[in-house]
Formats: C-alpha cells, structure tokens, sequence
C-alpha cells in the first residue's frame, strides 16, 4: 500500500472513535495530531483552610477561680460546681453554681439567690464548613440572639463588651419567675474558635431586695475574662 493509502486508513480508523479520544489518534507521520488539546477537567480539590488556634478546652468548672464563684455565690452550695456531661470534652463543656445566702438571723429579711453556669464550645476547621473562627462566629451569634429572645424577657439591652477575647457582647434582661424577679446577664464572648458563654442571674427572694444589675454585670465580665485565658492556657 502506497504512502497516501496508509494515511486514509489511519484517518478512517479515527472517525471510528468516539470524539472525546480523537486528540490521541496520529497520522502516520508520527505526528501528534491533537498535541495541544486540553485536557478533561478534573474535579476540584476542596479549598483549604487554616487549622483552628484551639485543639482542647479546659474543665469547664475550673474555667473560673474559685475566688470568683465564692464573690459571685457567697453562699455557693458548692465550689467545685457541677459539670455536664459531655460526649466530648476537647468540644463542649458546661458547669453550674448555685447559692442561696439568708439575710439576717434565720432568714428574717428573705434569701439572695444567684445562679451561675460556664459553657464553652470549640470548632475545628472544616473545608466544607469553613474555618474554625468562622464557624465560631456562627454559634457567637447565635448565642447572643438567644439571650435577646429568651421568653417573657424584659427591659432587654444588649452592649459591646471591652477587653474579652475577640469579640464580647453583654445580653441583660429582667425576668419574672415564680412570683420573683430575676436580673439575668449574659456575656458571650469569642476568641479564636472558641466561644465562652457566662450565664448570671439572680433574684431578692422572701422579701429581699433585688441584686444590683450594674455589679452582675461586673462580676460577669471578670468571669468571662477568666474562663478566655483559661482556654488559652489549656492550649499551651
């Protein structure tokens, strides 16, 4: 067979492929006849973020000095608090305090009532979810439009909060509970991927006067600033 009748058989042998492989079929020449075709798309890799700052929390109850929950609960029924169970404590943990100070002999003049809890929650990166701050953020936010929309809340303010961790915001609100009146405070707050959540509250009960919003509010603030540099220590 002559030169231009192998160059025809090679040209009928690649109309019998399918258009996709055509760039692999060459003349007899030796010549690439599809050399500089691209290449089928591959999928895209997942796009990559940073690892969070934070791989572990610390034990929720000790988040806070035992000084602290003793100036906030004077009568705290126990300092150690109570931890909540937790499926995994490198992720989420919670402790409670609660007190009940008499004030006068036997109670005369009615009972101080405080109630405090720690939560904390920390986020991983993800690729598909994003990064560990961003992921944070998310939960920040949730957490305070929670406070703001707690039931039967009034007087309700909300505030920056100075000084603690990335971003701090102060939820304060009065709430009526079993014939009593409750001041609540609650401070979020976010460093890197974690979120630190102080619920406050407490109420004059028996006759009792009502606590002082403006020294809850304080009180909260130092709890907040203690549970965040406990998280960072946690991770050195």
């Amino acid at each position: 067979m002559h030169r231009s009748a192998k160059r025809l058989a090679s040209y009928l042998a690649c109309a019998a492929v399918p258009v996709m492989l055509v760039a692999g079929c060459s003349d007899d020449s030796g010549k690439d006849s599809g050399g500089n075709a691209s290449k089928s798309p591959s999928q895209s890799s997942s796009p990559k973020v940073a690892p969070g700052k934070f791989k572990k929390l610390p034990d929720p109850c000790k988040a806070i000095t035992k000084d602290r929950v003793k100036k906030m609960l004077p009568a705290v029924k126990d300092e150690g608090g109570e931890q909540g169970k937790s499926s995994d404590t490198a992720a989420h943990g919670t402790c409670t305090w609660s007190s009940e100070e008499r004030q006068g002999k036997g109670g005369i003049n009615g009972t101080q009532f405080r109630w405090l809890a720690v939560n904390l929650q920390r986020y991983d990166s993800d690729p598909a979810l994003g990064s560990g701050d961003k992921r944070a953020g998310g939960f920040f936010n949730k957490q305070v439009d929670a406070a703001k929309t707690t039931k039967g809340a009034k007087n309700v303010k909300s505030e920056n909060a100075k000084d603690i961790g990335d971003q701090a915001t102060m939820v304060t609100y009065d709430l009526k509970k079993d014939g009593n009146d409750f001041k609540n405070q609650t401070l979020v707050a976010r460093t890197a991927n974690a979120v630190v959540t102080i619920n406050f509250n407490g109420a004059g009960l028996a006759g009792a006067k009502a606590p002082k919003g403006d020294e809850m509010m304080k009180d909260a603030e130092e709890a907040a600033k203690q549970a965040v540099n406990a998280i960072a220590q946690a991770n050195k």
